[in-house]
């Protein structure tokens, strides 16, 4: 008989202290889950792009496949387009091309994530269905721009890290 009672009792135990240690519900779950995805990747891309040497900015793995300094732009075109469309902020004029020097890349993408953490301070889930144009001009929500700014983040990340390692290089998140 107290075996059955214990049981109980130790499960309503563990639900209480789960419940309590739980964190606290959010009134704006998805903006305030893509402002908190935005340091780490910025640290990890930036970091990816300040490993590779400025001698292999011009480095591509096959002739079809777009330079590391190509690579670089897009991630800084992207953050300034994506970011300003998510929290409806004119998006700068962007002035960076796939052959300026290592040092004015690197400034610009860490330019692109400050864009970022700036506009997205402002963002909150009441705007989230508001409709932006996307890609080709096609009409989409700013749910669906900050779902493909968190995927855009990873995507560019793990291209980074594909070529340091090409390069003999190691990733920022590969290190121990």
């Amino acid at each position: 008989m107290k075996r059955t009672l214990v049981i109980p009792a130790l499960l309503l135990l563990a639900a209480s202290a789960a419940a309590q240690t739980a964190p606290a519900p959010t009134k704006n779950p998805v903006s305030t889950a893509l402002r908190g995805i935005l340091p780490g990747r910025q640290k990890n891309t930036v970091a990816a792009v300040e490993a590779m040497p400025a001698d292999k900015f011009n480095y591509k793995p096959s002739a079809d496949q777009m330079t590391f300094g190509h690579l670089v732009t897009h991630m800084v075109e992207t953050n300034h387009l994506l970011c300003s469309k998510a929290a409806a902020v004119p998006a700068p004029k962007v002035e960076v091309n796939d052959t300026d020097s290592k040092d004015k890349l690197v400034a610009a993408l860490k330019g692109s994530f400050d864009l970022c953490s700036d506009a997205l301070a402002k963002v909150d889930d009441s705007k989230l269905a508001e409709t932006t144009e996307g890609f080709g001009g096609k009409q989409v929500t700013r749910a669906w721009i900050s779902l493909v700014l968190a995927g855009a983040w990873a995507d560019h990340y793990a291209q980074a890290a594909m070529y340091l390692r090409l390069n003999g290089g190691l990733p920022p998140t590969a290190k121990k």
